[in-house]
């Protein structure tokens, strides 16, 4: 943004410093918060900047409604952005997964132990699919999705990282940089985190505040407080994705640590201006940055969706008119499709037999007469994932043209 942080004017020029900080913090569009960040009172200012992208993003989102996919393209997409964003969320903290990790955790939770790696913030993931409602009134209801998430993967793999406070944590931490650089201080002791976290919370749910606005300063202020030892940067994303996903389109809620990933630097660069005593507590940069990034989420998840649509549509049409004497085998085609522009990995034979509306025996046949060099064959530990070969489509396609 154009409009320069305070931490900046402190360094250009002092009087001006103390003057614009004053016009910023008593400007009657200014919002006052009841938390404070080191000495300061946080506030946000209002810019005309921040509205604009709040504008453009409720604009871009009434598009991405408005764009209709088939039923398997729905489930497949959305599958395929969950187990994109549960790797990511997890890489920006250092954490390695796979899809095919995420992909075996995905396919049969109800058989998963959540002492293994992964599983509990896969299902909490899963849970935002499904619209599932949760509560964030109270620190308890925190520490509670805490558990759902870490508890048994920490306790079986670091149970030193476990909360050992009445809530969260009673130990000091720090937070270092690659390096081992000291870059922030969690809030210390407990009574301190409960009493900040539990402001924090009213301001979540002040809706006298843009819910966009408010997601924005929550999420900045989890990571300002840091309540727990282990899995902060992830709990705090997975919070944000929600609030999202229950006023936005769902997609939206498997983009968030894609574009942050995009421009790490922004993201640090953001925490740490204004976790700096000379900014004296304002939070109009991280807002800002965490709207640019919904903005940006927002924009790639449009464009995405609208060029699979094309295409969709350009493959459906060139391969009804082949296969236009057999609806079945048309209709296979078309899941097929779905599945090669909408998935990672293929759709398993249970699905297509759910939207076959058929046998398996009789899946099987019609499998068999798709010729081999189309059909694209996943194997995925026991399980099989169909896809068609949309490069050896596009060679007949202008093999079709050329004959035209």
């Amino acid at each position: 943004m154009s409009r320069k942080n305070l931490k900046q004017l402190f360094h250009m020029n002092l009087a001006e410093y103390k003057a614009e900080y004053n016009r910023r913090f008593n400007n009657e569009d200014t919002i006052h918060l009841p938390v404070y960040i080191g000495e300061n009172q946080a506030f946000i200012c209002q810019t005309p900047e921040m509205y604009k992208m709040i504008v453009n993003i409720e604009r871009m989102d009434k598009a991405v409604e408005l764009i209709e996919l088939p039923s398997a393209a729905k489930e497949q997409y959305m599958r395929k952005c969950l187990i994109d964003e549960i790797i990511l969320t997890n890489n920006i903290e250092g954490v390695h997964s796979t899809r095919k990790e995420i992909g075996d955790i995905l396919q049969d939770l109800s058989k998963k132990s959540k002492k293994n790696r992964f599983v509990g913030l896969v299902a909490k993931y899963e849970k935002l699919v499904q619209r599932e409602k949760l509560d964030f009134n109270c620190c308890e209801d925190i520490r509670k999705l805490y558990d759902d998430i870490f508890y048994e993967e920490i306790k079986a793999n670091d149970p030193e990282n476990l909360p050992d406070g009445k809530i969260f944590r009673k130990s000091a931490v720090e937070v270092l940089s690659p390096s081992q650089k000291v870059i922030h201080k969690g809030l210390y002791p407990e009574g301190k985190i409960i009493d900040t976290f539990e402001k924090s919370l009213e301001i979540l749910n002040d809706e006298s505040i843009d819910f966009l606005i408010r997601t924005a300063v929550f999420h900045y202020l989890f990571g300002y407080i840091h309540p727990f030892y282990d899995g902060n940067g992830r709990t705090s994303r997975f919070i944000s994705s929600y609030l999202l996903s229950q006023n936005l389109n769902p997609l939206i809620a498997f983009r968030v640590s894609y574009t942050i990933k995009e421009d790490i630097k922004k993201y640090y660069d953001a925490f740490d201006v204004c976790n700096n005593p000379l900014n004296k507590g304002e939070l109009t940069p991280f807002v800002e940055m965490f709207l640019c990034v919904i903005e940006a989420s927002m924009e790639q998840l449009l464009n995405s969706l609208e060029e699979k649509r094309r295409n969709l549509d350009y493959y459906n049409i060139f391969l009804s008119n082949i296969y236009k004497e057999d609806k079945n085998l048309t209709k296979l085609y078309y899941v097929l499709i779905q599945a090669a522009l909408f998935t990672n990995i293929g759709i398993s034979r249970d699905e297509l037999i759910s939207y076959m509306e058929c046998s398996g025996n009789t899946l099987k046949k019609m499998l068999d007469t798709i010729p081999e060099e189309l059909l694209l064959v996943n194997q995925q530990k026991k399980r099989k994932f169909y896809l068609l070969n949309l490069d050896e489509v596009n060679k007949r396609i202008e093999k079709a043209f050329d004959n035209a």
